[in-house]
């Protein structure tokens, strides 16, 4: 038996990257999905985004490991079309008892040269864009008895991290979500948690501009050059992990072998937080 039978999870900023994988991982435990994602291009962020191809695909490979899938475009800035979302995965599927809020997005600046719509911009998709799911999804399952609500939040939302005030402050304002509506919703049997990625392989870590905020002496930074800086400062051989390592985390947490386990953040991070 899959750890996921019988259950319906939902997903957002699924288009590729960790949100495709968090929902192949779900669906290879049993779990029927619904994806969303803005499925175009961000104005002022610092690489290309998904498209409603890359969606359609995601789609593929959850039907592909043998499980139900509604896919569609919404921005988790509209809680009305998050709303709509949610509706119809109930009407289909009858629940949904797994909350992935994985959309986010990045760029980088220092903080005196960084602008109010750039703030504004990535506090109102990361932060509030988790708001919205949780507003979206989270009545349904105070409905239906219970759920896990998994938020995808960052080391940076544990510690700072130069040239990135706005996301970090949106990244620490996940963990403040977290840990009230873990507190409030525990007494519906809901469990709120976060997983907190270190470097991840996907277009939004990986980019050039990113990566040259990382290694700076070198002009244009290959993923070699990152390695020599980050495989020096985990405490594990690894500079970065990959998307599938973050959906196993995900994983656990939705299922029922986290049953008793809530309010915590979960660093996935190959050490990076805990070395000395």
């Amino acid at each position: 038996m899959a750890r996921l039978d019988g259950k319906v999870a939902f997903i957002t900023g699924a288009a590729r990257g960790m949100g495709r994988a968090h929902a192949v991982r779900l669906a290879q435990e049993g779990a029927d999905i619904v994806i969303t994602d803005l499925a175009r291009d961000e104005t002022g962020v610092d690489y290309t985004q998904g498209t409603p191809e890359e969606l359609a695909e995601t789609a593929g490979l959850v039907e592909a490991a043998g499980r139900q899938v509604l896919a569609r475009v919404a921005d988790v800035r509209d809680l009305s079309a998050l709303e709509a979302v949610a509706a119809e995965a109930e009407e289909k599927f009858g629940r949904i008892d797994i909350l992935v809020s994985n959309a986010g997005i990045s760029n980088q600046s220092p903080v005196l040269e960084l602008t109010d719509e750039q703030w504004q911009q990535i506090l109102s998709v990361n932060l509030v864009g988790a708001w919205h799911a949780v507003k979206a999804v989270v009545p349904g399952m105070v409905k239906n008895g219970g759920g896990s609500v998994v938020i995808i939040s960052s080391t940076a939302g544990l510690v700072g991290a130069p040239n990135q005030a706005h996301y970090t402050a949106s990244k620490h304002g996940l963990q403040g979500l977290m840990g009230t509506i873990a507190n409030e919703l525990g007494k519906s049997n809901i469990r709120v948690n976060t997983v907190n990625p270190g470097m991840v392989n996907t277009e939004m870590a990986m980019n050039q501009r990113l990566l040259k905020a990382y290694v700076p002496d070198v002009e244009e930074p290959t993923l070699e050059d990152v390695q020599r800086v980050f495989g020096g400062i985990s405490l594990l051989p690894a500079a970065w992990v990959e998307p599938e390592d973050i959906s196993n985390a995900v994983l656990w947490l939705a299922s029922d072998e986290a049953r008793y386990v809530t309010g915590i953040a979960i660093p996935v991070d190959a050490g990076l937080l805990a070395r000395f």
